[in-house]
């Protein structure tokens, strides 16, 4: 019923909608909702935010055939994000795990770019923004208290210890998509360099076996 009540006005808004899909049982459970908001959070933000009016959402390959934004954000967030995705050419990979063909990489690759992207970008600048302004209460709370020196240097060390804490969690909890083991979703590991020319070679070998072996027994 929340996810249901949530409006997008502000980019406030969406940035509190992207922070619950760190709660992966939350996700796994709504996941049918999630989708429906999240695309409704891609258009207010391209339409309204950045008015981009030119893309239709949810985007649909030449083919007619519907992409899950949500899909493709938790597959590339688990990934470790479309520099990695990119840098390690996993995105046949990821094209695969949303139904469509090894080959559809590519436009995998553009679909997150052209909707996807610019969001995380924003998405990341906000939360850094929010953590100087989370700091800057603290110094200032800190300045004004009149504490001794030596209470400013062990409170100083405790932040430092809680905020190192706190980055090293949410470096693990990078967001996953339904049907990962628990083991990958805590430790958040990564594909392998994935190798498109050898996938597609074996594809074929296995293609011209089914078909030799078809000829033999019709000869038969």
């Amino acid at each position: 019923m929340i996810v249901n009540a949530m409006e997008f006005r502000e980019f406030e808004d969406c940035r509190a909608f992207i922070n619950l899909l760190d709660d992966r049982d939350f996700v796994i459970k709504y996941k049918h909702i999630l989708d429906t908001k999240f695309e409704e959070l891609v258009k207010w933000f391209l339409c309204s935010y950045m008015g981009i009016r030119t893309r239709q959402v949810p985007p649909m390959d030449s083919y007619k055939r519907r992409v899950n934004l949500l899909s493709l954000y938790l597959l590339v967030a688990m990934d470790g994000g479309y520099q990695t995705v990119t840098t390690e050419n996993t995105w046949p990979a990821i094209a695969k795990d949303m139904g469509f063909n090894y080959e559809d990489g590519d436009y995998m690759r553009a679909t997150y770019a052209a909707y996807l992207d610019v969001l995380e970008y924003y998405y990341n600048f906000n939360h850094v923004q929010q953590n100087m302004q989370d700091k800057k209460m603290v110094l200032d709370e800190g300045t004004s208290s009149g504490l001794h020196q030596e209470g400013l240097k062990n409170t100083g060390t405790v932040n430092n210890a809680e905020t190192g804490n706190q980055s090293a969690v949410e470096m693990e909890s990078v967001v996953l998509f339904a049907g990962v083991d628990d083991d990958d979703w805590s430790k958040g590991k990564r594909r392998k360099r994935f190798n498109f020319n050898y996938a597609k070679w074996a594809m074929d070998g296995a293609n011209r076996s089914v078909m030799d072996q078809a000829r033999k027994h019709n000869l038969v």
